[in-house]
């Protein structure tokens, strides 16, 4: 156990993000998302919701300040303006830490394949998926 951790931060999730430097990203998706043909390194957090997977990792990594757009979510196939909930739910969570991009759906899958490890919630909503820019850890 460790002092002020989020629970939903497993020893290999944390590993990873500890790992991971300045400018790597790491993609966090929904259940429905093909994690384990697309990723580097795969880090299951099944029962677990996407809102809750991001609060918890971004109480721990900073976003890239050197980029103008750090976060990345998936655009509606067919709609890229529409913003599903769950969509709008990561928004609000990253909130003015930075500004939020989006990907088109195969452009998010080649970019997600890029990423450092990519996280698989058990989220069921459709289009809660993000990849998050690691940024500096200032002391």
């Amino acid at each position: 156990m460790l002092i002020n951790i989020d629970p939903l931060l497993s020893p290999e999730l944390l590993h990873a993000l500890r790992a991971m430097g300045h400018g790597d990203e790491i993609a966090l998706v929904d259940a429905n998302f093909p994690g384990t043909s697309n990723a580097q390194r795969l880090i299951r957090l099944d029962g677990v919701t996407i809102t809750d997977a991001a609060s918890a990792v971004l109480s721990v990594l900073p976003l890239d300040e050197f980029v103008d757009v750090p976060v990345f979510t998936m655009e509606v196939v067919g709609n890229p303006d529409e913003v599903p909930p769950a969509v709008a739910d990561l928004r609000a969570i990253v909130g003015d830490r930075a500004a939020c991009g989006t990907l088109e759906r195969h452009a998010f899958y080649a970019r997600a394949r890029t990423c450092f490890a990519i996280v698989q919630t058990g989220e069921t909503r459709l289009y809660a998926n993000i990849i998050l820019k690691k940024g500096v850890v200032r002391s």
